[in-house]
């Protein structure tokens, strides 16, 4: 009818919603702010979408969905670092996407491929299933912490192009109190900016295969 508003579907909300993450982050978006991205009123978002934690599930489900999923090696613990740094990797695209996942009760069905392929190759390693889903959530706790610090950090940095209060306090730090970091200060952000996430998610993955007995154990010589 001449007047009548145009029917929404879940594609244009999750679309907008998506727009509204990327350009003013995850706390910005409410059913509020999404029925003013796409012309409409709270009240009829509703009828395609309960509330904010239905809409958060539809766009981790929409976006895992479409991710790739990458070819694994056969080596169980090969696989089970492969596994988490496609998680990681992917993660990395979306940073929103870590702090809804760390809630712990919010993920999508087509994201716990990756969950089921790390579980997999620990177990394979030697690992029992319990010491499996043990290992698994120490290096997603891993993940998504290294990816949390980054993600914040950089925002921050954006936004201000002052030295940040640790540069400042770096700076001064006193040679006997703190003699090591005051000879590492100038230094420190240079280093903590490097990506030493595969070399940490291998020395992680390697004790944790050790401390749990597994028969494929990382050795230096390789």
């Amino acid at each position: 009818r001449p007047g009548r508003p145009p029917r929404l579907s879940r594609a244009e909300i999750i679309t907008a919603a998506r727009r509204i993450i990327d350009e003013e982050g995850a706390g910005r978006l409410t059913m509020r702010r999404l029925a003013k991205e796409i012309g409409s009123t709270p009240m009829a978002l509703y009828h395609h979408v309960r509330d904010k934690e239905e809409l958060l599930l539809l766009l981790l489900e929409d976006f895992a969905g479409q991710a790739p999923r990458p070819s694994l090696p056969a080596d169980p613990r090969e696989r089970l670092i492969a596994a988490a740094s496609a998680m990681r990797d992917l993660l990395a695209q979306c940073p929103w996407l870590v702090e809804v996942l760390t809630a712990d009760d919010l993920f999508a069905p087509s994201a716990l491929w990756f969950v089921e392929h790390i579980v997999d190759a620990a177990i394979a390693c030697g690992l029992t299933p319990e010491q499996a889903v043990h290992a698994y959530r120490t290096v997603w706790y891993y993940t998504a912490g290294e990816l949390v610090v980054r993600a914040t950090a950089a925002r921050r940095r954006a936004t201000d192009e002052r030295p940040t209060y640790r540069d400042q306090v770096f700076a001064d730090l006193d040679r006997a109190d703190l003699p090591r970091l005051a000879a590492l200060g100038p230094r420190w952000a240079e280093l903590t900016a490097q990506d030493t996430y595969a070399a940490g998610l291998r020395a992680l993955v390697d004790g944790l295969l050790t401390a749990g007995g597994a028969r494929t154990p990382y050795t230096s010589g390789e």
